[in-house]
């Protein structure tokens, strides 16, 4: 996935979005730049991962799917590391 391809404003739009919707789901406590933070990394995660599976996400949608997958990945790896 290609940040370049959606543009930085949106990229941080939809990162922060992706950690959000993580963070809900995975029952985590941290604040809007965390999220942001997250979902941005997540999204490079989950797409680095699935472009090694030959699978490919897509503009917006695709990048919030990935953001929200990888970002659950790295709260559960965090949360292993921590404990």
């Amino acid at each position: 996935m290609d940040d370049r391809s959606i543009g930085w404003i949106a990229a941080f739009t939809i990162g922060g979005f992706a950690g959000w919707i993580a963070s809900a789901l995975m029952k985590s406590s941290t604040g809007i730049f965390l999220n942001i933070i997250v979902g941005m990394i997540g999204a490079a995660v989950a797409s680095l991962l699935f472009g090694i599976l030959g699978v490919s996400f897509g503009g917006w949608i695709g990048y919030l799917a990935a953001g929200v997958l990888g970002a659950c990945v790295l709260i559960g790896a965090a949360r292993m590391i921590r404990s």
